[in-house]
């Protein structure tokens, strides 16, 4: 799964056994990317 690094914004791929921490800063925040899927609402 991919998420951002909130503090260097560079790409994170997660594994099972790494924990939840940035490679590169050490930072501990990840953001989860969002899909491109647009939403339709409607309205009434």
């Amino acid at each position: 799964m991919s998420y951002k690094c909130s503090r260097c914004k560079r790409d994170v791929e997660l594994d099972e056994y790494g924990g939840v921490r940035c490679p590169y800063c050490g930072h501990r925040v990840l953001l989860k990317e969002r899909g491109g899927d647009v939403k339709e609402v409607d309205v009434k």
